[in-house]
């Protein structure tokens, strides 16, 4: 990360010192995230886990567990008629053993009656699922794939785009301190078919690649002896990038895309814990204070972190903002609310941030936890998901516009911050690519050592709004969701992020400056001084391998 640049007349200075570790915090309750994984496939999602939904006591039918009776199916099903979630939990193929598991001896019949049960009760377009007989299936990750819409989006884009499985597990090491199992880098995929082209976006600091020196805009060349660019042994590859279990020892060949030089790695696979505040600075152009924080996760370990660089830009009196979540696939719905309430400031408290619709059968109460539906709202407090911050005063900026760095992996929680701001009156700024598009929300919930998620609420600002289904746009976006101002400009993987050169944030200060784009008028460099100062691609998050590299 650049200290400055000599060429520009721009001071710099970073807040807290750059780089953090993550600390381990409290479990809170909604997820709001996208995990996006491999190969074109849209991933995952995150939630959190409450033990179970509530007693709808509203749901169709009265069908329970082993009781029901049927038209000639072995299994018990009767169409339209679905039970209790209560009447098959804990009913597991392979029951978990240990004081903190109920499991009791079922198979996985028993576990497809408990998704079906789930599913018809609080998922959003249940209307839209198929009645499928659950002894018809005997895969649980199969069944709960059936048990969704199949309906498209107003611009043909599939309707569900986040429906998803996790060991329950592995789901809860990452969601509470952002702990998982790798080498410490996200790549920035390209193209996952021949020719492949996956790049280093960044690393997290102290891990196994971050100790490598790997470079940003650095490409994969090789890994185990395969080509990665045209190799078809898509397994060998997969299973590198993918480390199953710890200690895992890969041999990566890295090619400098300017150069042509190549750099080999052996990278071994440890738990990664996440820092998802990695950066912030002050950057001071004339009589204006900028803000810039590269914002990456919202999950429970950025409570503390977002605090610290807020507090930073209060001291300094920064008076416009940079947020860069052009990496951020969501997290916790209440991260989201902390850090827009920081950026709007003291008119906004009070206020609804988010209001949470699920479906008719629950038009005024939370079919999970049983509470009555009111609004989330703007506040001065931070949640306290870490308990020693219950309560703390939020630095507050009092904030008119912000400026977000924006592009295809900018999703659900990331998105709420942007819609939220726009319900309170105020303006955002997108500089980048347009969003993932997920006004859509779910509680992670286990049965049987698996958290499900599936759409159960949208999400709506003070105004009513949520319909931003194809995402948010800058103009001259070449997807177009819900346009607001700003500039499309492709990700620039030669300069690190931070950087006053590199292309989106050089983009966004020039449009605080001129309230322009320059250039093209878009923003968009038609003769790009670099191979990689202008490229359209997504990073890929840690989540499940549900598509990898395509042969």
């Amino acid at each position: 990360m650049p200290d400055e640049d000599g060429d520009s007349g721009m001071r710099i200075r970073k807040i807290n010192g750059g780089n953090r570790r993550a600390a381990s915090l409290v479990f809170s309750i909604i997820g709001l995230s996208v995990l996006v994984t491999l190969a074109g496939c849209g991933g995952g999602s995150s939630g959190s886990s409450p033990a179970a939904p509530a007693p709808s006591g509203s749901g169709s039918g009265s069908a329970s567990g082993s009781g029901s009776s049927s038209s000639g199916s072995s299994s018990g099903w009767v169409e339209g008629e679905y039970g209790d979630v209560f009447d098959y939990d804990a009913q597991c193929e392979v029951p978990r053993t240990g004081a903190d598991f109920s499991d009791t001896q079922g198979s996985v019949t028993d576990e497809n009656f408990w998704i079906r049960a789930y599913s018809f009760d609080t998922y959003l377009w249940y209307s839209e699922i198929e009645d499928v007989d659950p002894g018809t299936v005997d895969n649980t990750e199969a069944y709960f794939d059936l048990m969704k819409t199949d309906a498209l989006s107003p611009s043909g884009n599939p309707k569900d785009k986040f429906h998803f499985t996790y060991d329950t597990e592995e789901w809860e090491k990452l969601s509470q301190s952002g702990v998982s199992a790798g080498y410490g880098v996200e790549f920035f995929r390209v193209q996952s078919s021949p020719p492949r082209q996956w790049l280093v976006a960044f690393t997290e600091p102290n891990t196994p690649a971050g100790n490598a020196g790997l470079q940003r805009g650095w490409e994969i060349a090789e890994i185990d002896g395969v080509d990665f660019v045209s190799g078809s042994d898509t397994d060998t590859l997969n299973t590198a990038l993918f480390p199953e279990t710890l200690g895992e020892a890969h041999n990566f060949v890295f090619r400098d895309v300017t150069s042509g030089e190549t750099a080999a790695f052996d990278l071994e696979s440890q738990e990664i814990t996440s820092t998802p505040v990695q950066f912030e600075q002050v950057l001071t152009d004339q009589d204006a204070k900028i803000g810039y924080l590269l914002f990456n996760d919202h999950i429970a370990t950025a409570e503390g972190q977002l605090i610290d660089a807020f507090e930073g830009f209060q001291s300094e009196g920064i008076t416009e903002l940079v947020l860069d979540m052009r990496y951020n696939g969501g997290g916790y719905l209440d991260i989201a609310r902390m850090l827009a309430s920081m950026v709007a400031g003291n008119d906004s408290v009070g206020q609804t941030f988010s209001e949470l619709e699920f479906n008719d059968k629950y038009p005024d109460q939370n079919p999970i936890t049983g509470r009555a539906l009111t609004p989330s709202t703007f506040t001065a407090s931070a949640p306290g998901i870490d308990s020693s911050l219950q309560g703390k005063s939020l630095p507050l900026l009092d904030l008119d516009r912000v400026v977000v760095i924006s592009g295809s992996g900018t999703c659900s929680a990331s998105e709420a911050v942007i819609n939220g701001l726009q319900g309170v009156g105020v303006e955002v700024v997108l500089i980048g690519d347009t969003t993932c598009g997920k006004p859509y929300g779910f509680y992670g919930i286990d049965n049987c050592g698996t958290t499900y998620f599936t759409i159960q609420f949208k999400g709506v600002n003070a105004t009513g709004f949520g319909d931003y289904t194809d995402g948010f746009s800058p103009p001259g976006s070449e997807t177009v969701g819900v346009e607001l101002a700003g500039c499309a400009v492709g990700d620039d993987l030669s300069k690190p992020l931070g950087d006053i050169s590199e292309g989106r944030l050089s983009a966004a200060l020039n449009y605080l400056a001129t309230d322009s784009c320059g250039n093209n008028g878009t923003g968009l460099q038609s003769k790009p001084s670099h191979p990689l100062s202008n490229l359209k691609g997504q990073v890929v998050k840690p989540g499940p391998l549900s598509g990898a590299l395509m042969r």
